[in-house]
């Protein structure tokens, strides 16, 4: 029953998103297609069979049972319905084809053109109603690197303190987000040991990265996390010991701990064997009925018991404490935040649209010319329902963010100049305005049926990809 509920809150959660997207961008078709005097024989959410449709006007507005998509038919126009019974016939002023080139370029991208608007809107509420919130870069005097993860193998190591991504100064871990680190060559300046190093990411970084996500913590494998208790629930090893939430885990197995990942690491190593382990306590946690401590230092009681981990259902050994919390990880580390008038926050999320954009053309680039591959970066519905269910189940600002990164890859990938897609029908008008005559109905029509056979294709390969990793 638990199983049948999570699918069908996922599945709810992905429907909402895909009908807002395509709502918007058939909505942009749609508008301009009334304003420049185009009649719209239908505006349809979703593909056959209808489960509801209405006609009001000229228009009939359908919701289909195929929730992957929707379109708006507009007389005379060859689009994906394939539809050629007003060819023969002279063109009717309220034609899609009887129009002035530049307005039916605009018709056309106009679904593209509002899902960009509707992303940077979103991004730009996130901003205004929450603020941003981030810890400095400069606050954190280290690093933990994992091994075996990408950065590890582009040079960097425990203990470095990054000072520059991509010659740029580093000022918040977001310059360490995938999306962050899609230029042409990735570098990272690092200090250590007094001196400065610039390290050079690999050619397939995102490859790497996609990889390495489904074996390490993070996609580079750089973190900061130090080893405090977020909780220690009772009844586990931990909270037996003694060990509460806000101690510090200073050492395990006789060796000390400065990051969270450390500790993990250390646990593992042990077997399972009982392990002696050494905490601080802060004398603000300082309680009554506290036990003695085995010695007491300028940063509070120290702590120590020998704890025999469990093992977790993924086989890993574990003492029952939890990660600090982002409230923890601010106070330990400072944090800063800034507010934004309604007329900022257009701007950031206008600017957080254009890269975001930029990264996804970026992303595509490189799976073209082969840098990266294919099967590893592109991900299909099955992949798009994961991460929008996991957004939602995190709260409304983390759902709203996805569908505006969605937005926008719908975009872009609308624009792309195939046949069936608006770049593809972008394509004829172009071609139309400069030559002054529009390519036969003959080759429209085989385009329109070679680029819906290919897109078909292509989805099937993107739902298998995402069938064979999970």
């Amino acid at each position: 029953m638990e199983l049948l509920l999570s699918i069908v809150t996922s599945t709810a959660w992905v429907l909402l998103a895909l009908t807002i997207l395509v709502f918007i961008h058939e909505l942009g078709h749609f508008l301009t297609a009334k304003y420049f005097g185009m009649r719209v024989e239908r505006f349809s959410i979703g593909f056959p069979p209808t489960v509801f449709g209405r006609r009001m006007g000229e228009t009939e507005y359908v919701v289909g049972a195929t929730p992957l998509g929707g379109y708006v038919k507009i007389s005379g126009m060859i689009d994906e319905n394939l539809d050629t019974e007003h060819i023969e016939a002279e063109p009717e002023p309220h034609e899609f084809r009887s129009k002035p080139v530049w307005q039916r370029i605009i018709v056309i991208t106009a679904g593209v053109i509002f899902n960009v608007f509707l992303a940077a809107l979103i991004f730009a509420g996130i901003k205004w109603s929450t603020g941003e919130s981030y810890i400095p870069a400069e606050n954190i005097e280290s690093i933990y690197v994992e091994e075996s993860s990408v950065a590890y193998n582009m040079g960097l190591r425990t203990g470095d303190e990054i000072a520059a991504v991509n010659g740029n100064a580093f000022e918040t871990f977001d310059q360490l987000n995938p999306g962050a680190l899609l230029a042409d060559t990735l570098t990272v300046t690092v200090a250590r040991n007094g001196e400065t190093e610039t390290l050079v990411g690999p050619r397939d970084i995102m490859t790497q990265m996609s990889r390495a996500s489904q074996t390490v913590g993070s996609p580079l494998g750089i973190s900061f996390t130090p080893p405090l208790v977020g909780a220690a629930p009772e009844g586990r090893p931990a909270a037996e010991a003694g060990l509460r939430t806000g101690d510090r885990v200073v050492h395990v197995a006789g060796d000390s701990i400065r990051f969270w990942q450390e500790m993990a690491e250390r646990l593992q190593e042990t077997g399972g064997a009982p392990t002696p382990i050494r905490w601080l306590r802060a004398d603000s946690l300082q309680c009554e009925g506290d036990p003695e401590p085995m010695a007491r230092t300028a940063q509070g009681a120290l702590y120590e018991a020998t704890i025999t981990p469990e093992q977790g259902d993924d086989g890993r050994y574990l003492i029952g404490v939890a990660a600090p919390p982002t409230e923890m990880l601010a106070a330990e580390f400072g944090q800063r935040t800034r507010t934004f008038s309604p007329g900022e926050a257009l701007v950031a999320g206008t600017a957080e649209t254009w890269s975001y954009a930029e990264n996804i053309v970026v992303s595509l680039k490189r799976i073209v010319v082969g840098r990266d591959s294919v099967r590893d970066n592109l991900g299909g519905p099955v992949r798009i329902a994961q991460v929008t269910s996991q957004a939602a189940s995190a709260g409304a600002v983390n759902f709203w963010r996805i569908v505006a990164i969605l937005s926008i890859t719908l975009a872009i990938m609308n624009i792309l100049p195939i046949p069936a897609l608006d770049g593809g029908q972008l394509v004829f008008l172009l071609y139309e305005g400069i030559t002054r005559r529009p390519p036969s109905t003959r080759v429209r029509l085989i385009a329109q049926q070679v680029g819906m056979l290919l897109l078909l294709g292509f989805m099937i390969f993107l739902i298998f990809n995402d069938i064979l990793r999970l």
